[in-house]
């Protein structure tokens, strides 16, 4: 009888210390005190921005939209591609992508200037627990056109991309498993299994693994350095690229918060929306709860072990839930989020 409740007492404590350290790991104790609130000017109305793209020579944004919370309450409506132009002052969207012809759910999403009138511009699309990488050519800051469609069986989960070249990208997989078990085990266990991907001319392979939910990632060309956020560990994950496109590890820079997508500034600070409490955002996420918090850090990187962080933004979610993006131009940050139903301006020379 002592002997049983001995292994029971050892079990409960086993149980009792992996909650606790799921709480604590996932930011569930963490205080929230606003930071540049009432630097908002504004609120767009545009549902489920999770990524956004600034062109800074030609000054405008493609936002990625899609109206998540709609569709997890029964009621999908088409995602779309929107360009904003940034001297607009009634921040006005422009849908370009009403002539594409199937379902779109965009995602992450990239973009490059491939000549003086066109911009490359790539997206995630998920429809049907299918996904692929849809491509699009936009030509003189207006007008969209479809050019093709990817697939491929490392195509997991995808969830955000970069493109270097007209045929070169990475992308990254925030999970390495599709049963129900292993997303739970990825998700709340923080299992690490998902990756990122290489694709060159049609070729398609993993370059860097053992990632706990890869998510945002970015590429500082003049350091020929790969930044990958890992939300469920907190860390922005730092790769040395290769010439040949493989992915050395050089280390993990801890933040403190769940970092989503990644932008640079003119100096090449990385921009990160970010989600303090992953527990409270699966919450909001599911529509248990109203909203979750938002938070915005900014990293300036410059060696291993050399870099300061910031918080920039903070707010418990009520002006905006779920933050997923934030890039800096001319003292203006552009917040995107999951699923609310705008997202923020905020102009930090106010």
């Amino acid at each position: 009888m002592r002997k049983a409740l001995s292994i029971l007492g050892v079990i409960v404590l086993v149980v009792v210390i992996y909650v606790g350290y799921t709480f604590y790991s996932t930011g569930f104790f963490r205080t929230i005190k606003p930071i540049n609130t009432d630097k908002i000017i504004s609120k767009v109305a545009l549902p489920g921005v999770e990524d956004i793209e600034v062109e800074p020579e030609e000054r405008f944004l493609i936002l990625s939209s899609d109206d998540r919370a709609g569709r997890r309450d029964g009621n999908p409506t088409q995602g779309g591609l929107y360009l904003m132009n940034l001297d607009d002052k009634h921040f006005t969207p422009k849908l370009l992508t009403q002539n594409f012809e199937g379902d779109f759910y965009p995602h992450g999403i990239s973009m490059l200037k491939i000549d003086s009138t066109t911009h490359r511009v790539w997206a995630i699309n998920h429809v049907n627990n299918a996904h692929t990488i849809e491509i699009f050519d936009l030509y003189n800051a207006d007008s969209l056109m479809y050019i093709s469609t990817l697939t491929n069986k490392l195509m997991i989960s995808p969830n955000d991309l970069v493109a270097l070249s007209e045929n070169e990208f990475y992308f990254t997989n925030d999970h390495g498993y599709t049963s129900n078990l292993g997303v739970l085990a990825e998700n709340y266990l923080g299992l690490k299994a998902s990756n990122v991907v290489h694709s060159n001319n049609g070729e398609y392979r993993i370059v860097a693994e053992n990632i706990a939910y890869a998510n945002g990632i970015n590429y500082d060309e003049k350091k020929s350095l790969m930044f990958v956020a890992s939300p469920r560990d907190f860390l922005v994950k730092v790769y040395q690229r290769n010439p040949s496109g493989s992915l050395d590890h050089i280390e993990d820079v801890y933040t403190g918060t769940g970092v989503d997508n990644i932008e640079f500034d003119k100096e090449g600070a990385l921009w990160i929306g970010c989600h303090p409490s992953l527990l409270s955002f699966t919450s909001y996420a599911s529509g248990s709860k109203p909203y979750s918090a938002s938070e915005v850090i900014k990293i300036d990187y410059h060696g291993i072990d050399d870099y300061n962080q910031e918080t920039v933004y903070l707010d418990n979610g009520s002006n905006m839930a779920a933050a997923t993006v934030a890039p800096y131009y001319e003292g203006r940050v552009y917040i995107g989020n999951v699923m609310d139903e705008h997202f923020l301006i905020l102009d930090l020379n106010e």
